[in-house]
């Protein structure tokens, strides 16, 4: 078990919620007497991946670079059996879909043109309310996702045999990490949920109020202003140019308060 443990390669986060499903299932054999003890017990989570994540979205800067990584990346590859060609323009569709919706990478792997679309509204998921919850994306965009059910069928993004979400998803994990190695250095590493907070980023940026942020991607308030709108110092600029706007700088002039003694 301990040589198990120690061959897994994923990062610390990952490894700690791989760590949870062992112990649940070896708990299991257990109870039903396959196993005479509980031989992950004294297995610990790796330090520090009880730390929530850092959402760092990329910069407009660094999201340059990943599309030049996308032209060096060219044009179709050779498909191995069963795959479809694909190149730098998919990756391109693939991450514009991304950053356009706060969509996760497995919804935009398996996203469903005919099931998802509606004109310009992209489906994110079922309000609390019961009704259906849509983000607008742009014309060209929508014409890029078009063009690409032409070619590729309702389900754009697939691109093997494989039906499986978490299958198809690591599919385009693979890819995106072939561009992130072109696009250069990151100070944070790079990843495809950066895209979703990326999502945020712009967003806050352009004063789209938190309650309707944390609407979209389906996150509390709280959750919006402890993790994402510090990454936003543009936000706070603007806020400060309407104080400055509102308050203006002449100093005012003093009144008496009822109450109160001059």
């Amino acid at each position: 078990m301990d040589r198990f443990y120690a061959s897994w390669a994923d990062g610390k986060r990952a490894r700690s919620k791989k760590l949870d499903r062992l112990k649940g299932f070896i708990k299991f054999c257990v109870k039903r007497k396959w196993l005479a003890e509980n031989i992950a017990e004294d297995l610990e989570a790796p330090e520090g991946s009880s730390t929530p994540a850092n959402k760092a979205p990329f910069t407009d800067a660094e999201l340059n670079r990943i599309y030049v990584a996308c032209d060096a990346l060219g044009g179709p590859t050779p498909p191995g059996p069963g795959y479809r060609n694909w190149g730098g323009e998919d990756v391109k569709d693939f991450l514009m879909l991304s950053i356009y919706t706060g969509l996760r990478i497995s919804d935009v792997a398996t996203f469903d043109i005919t099931r998802r679309l509606k004109g310009n509204d992209v489906f994110l998921r079922m309000h609390k309310t019961k009704k259906e919850l849509y983000t607008w994306i742009p014309d060209w965009l929508v014409e890029r996702l078009c063009a690409r059910e032409k070619m590729h069928g309702a389900v754009i993004f697939r691109s093997g045999a494989s039906t499986v979400m978490r299958t198809m998803a690591e599919q385009w994990r693979k890819r995106l990490a072939r561009v992130f190695k072109l696009a250069g250095d990151f100070d944070e590493r790079p990843t495809p949920h950066r895209f979703r907070h990326t999502f945020v980023r712009i967003l806050l940026e352009s004063g789209v109020p938190i309650a309707d942020v944390a609407e979209l991607i389906g996150d509390t308030e709280e959750i919006v202003r402890e993790y994402y709108a510090k990454w936003v110092p543009e936000r706070q600029a603007r806020l400060t140019r309407i104080l400055q706007e509102a308050l203006g700088p002449k100093r005012p002039k003093l009144v008496a308060i009822s109450g109160f003694k001059k």
